[in-house]
């Protein structure tokens, strides 16, 4: 392979991403009755993640790349398999919140070498499309940190109190 024709199978990648990160985040968010400020940051990051597979869409178009319906299919099954690995936790908040944090390092990670993959192909009219879902993701992942800890002391003292869920 050239670096054209592994910028174009990242670009898959990147869509493939974002499709489970809309499956993993919606089942979060649908899940989620006592962490108002949790669930309302993962309904507007769905609402980017929706955006940014647009985008990476018109890219992929542009450049006349097709999509793989492969890795999107197996990228979907592995956000229901951690749905599903979410639900009989009896701390899904906590673990939710780290493993998203974790997503949004490795997506953060994806976008940068996609970034630098973009220009060595010559694909400039893709730059600030990329660095833009990349300043999402770092946004995100920065809001979650920022925000564990406060999660985590909610779902402590709501696990202590009897007759309330914690858990989601």
């Amino acid at each position: 392979m050239n670096h054209v024709e592994h910028y174009h199978d990242w670009l898959r990648d990147a869509h493939a991403m974002e499709k489970q990160a809309e499956s993993m985040l919606e089942s979060m968010a649908s899940r989620i009755d006592n962490y108002p400020d949790v669930r309302a940051r993962i309904e507007q990051h769905i609402t980017e993640t929706k955006q940014q597979i647009t985008v990476l869409e018109e890219i992929l178009d542009r450049n006349d790349i097709s999509r793989s319906m492969l890795k999107d299919s197996m990228s979907k099954m592995m956000a229901f398999g951690q749905s599903v690995g979410g639900m009989v936790t009896s701390d899904e908040i906590v673990k939710g919140s780290i493993s998203g944090y974790v997503f949004e390092q490795f997506e953060i990670a994806c976008y940068t070498s996609l970034l630098a993959a973009a220009k060595k192909a010559g694909d400039m009219a893709s730059v600030p499309a990329i660095e833009s879902i990349l300043a999402e993701e770092q946004r995100m992942a920065d809001w979650l940190i920022q925000h564990i800890p406060d999660t985590t002391e909610q779902f402590l003292l709501r696990s202590d109190a009897d007759g309330v869920e914690a858990k989601k």
